[in-house]
């Protein structure tokens, strides 16, 4: 059924919204189901924007909108051959949407039929796995790079964040893939010289320039992406993936220490003890700690108030 939207708002507020108020008034418990039913509305309107946005659809969308603005404006001026127009195409714009949508609605369908809720809402990876995924791609992107002997030097931020490095860059604020990453250090492009940060589970910038170590103890064979490498990983907490031009072998900066020539497994592991496995193990425990120090304080409160009633 679609609603007329020429209808005679003063009685649809009066019999509508006032006699709901009052509704609420007799029985507050309403208001929690109101508050739920609206945050459950806006969260789908949200995920079916955040689905429809880009896409062919979103100029629909906004056509739409502006078909029922103007006959919300018709019937409220009293334009009535207008308004009986508008609401014509109203009326079979329902069937218009479905054909319309037809792809979108299949998809979200197909999506609910085969239990995958949170995919359909974007829900489906929490930030441990992301990031996990991310270390794949760049493992795949630098063994591609060490096998063309192509250099190229990859900074992973975590806790520290290096603001003041990505500024020295072009912004890019991409998704991690390897094949942007291989092509950002093909040699001769604009981007390939300096670094790239990524931040966020996002490539931030690329071309960024590093802080070069100076120390005497460093070997003097190692080039300048190296001592870039070692010098980022002393001045923050951040991982380095470094690329050897020379030579195409893969190096690891952490902690002002470099781990030279290591296999793609062994890249692998290390990144994922370093961002993911260490990181997210210390946030649950200082979520624990946080958890145990608060259940604490709750029974010291509560042992008190009993000892106050006693006496």
């Amino acid at each position: 059924m679609v609603i007329n939207l020429g209808m005679n708002w003063e009685n649809f507020y009066k019999d509508n919204i006032m006699s709901y108020i009052k509704s609420l008034q007799e029985n507050p418990f309403e208001l929690v189901t109101l508050i739920l039913d609206l945050a459950i509305v806006m969260f789908l309107l949200y995920c079916f924007f955040k689905i429809v946005k880009g896409s062919r659809a979103w100029q629909l969308i906004k056509g739409i909108a502006l078909l029922i603005v103007a006959t919300w404006v018709s019937g409220l001026f009293n334009l009535k051959i207008l308004n009986w127009i508008l609401t014509g195409i109203m009326n079979l714009g329902v069937i218009a949407i479905i054909v319309i949508f037809q792809p979108e609605l299949r998809r979200g369908l197909e999506q609910l039929g085969t239990n995958k809720l949170t995919k359909f809402f974007g829900l489906d990876k929490d930030v441990s796995t992301k990031t996990k995924e991310d270390i794949y791609k760049i493992v795949i992107a630098a063994t591609e790079l060490s096998k063309a002997k192509t250099g190229a030097l990859i900074v992973i931020e975590r806790d520290i964040k290096i603001q003041d490095i990505v500024a020295t860059g072009i912004p890019m604020n991409a998704e991690v893939s390897p094949q942007l990453l291989v092509n950002i250090f093909e040699p001769k492009t604009p981007l390939h010289d300096g670094a790239v940060v990524i931040s966020g589970n996002k490539i931030a910038a690329a071309a960024c320039v590093l802080p070069l170590a100076d120390d005497k103890d460093i070997a003097k064979e190692l080039g300048t992406r190296h001592r870039a490498a070692i010098g980022i990983s002393k001045e923050s907490d951040g991982i380095v993936v470094v690329v050897s031009e020379e030579t195409g072998k893969m190096s690891v900066a952490k902690d002002g220490t470099l781990i030279a020539d290591i296999r793609e497994d062994v890249l692998k592991k290390i990144l994922i003890s370093n961002v993911v496995t260490k990181r997210f193990a210390d946030q649950k425990k200082e979520r624990r700690d946080k958890l145990k120090s608060i259940k604490e304080t709750m029974r010291k409160e509560k042992k008190q108030e009993e000892n106050k009633e006693n006496k």
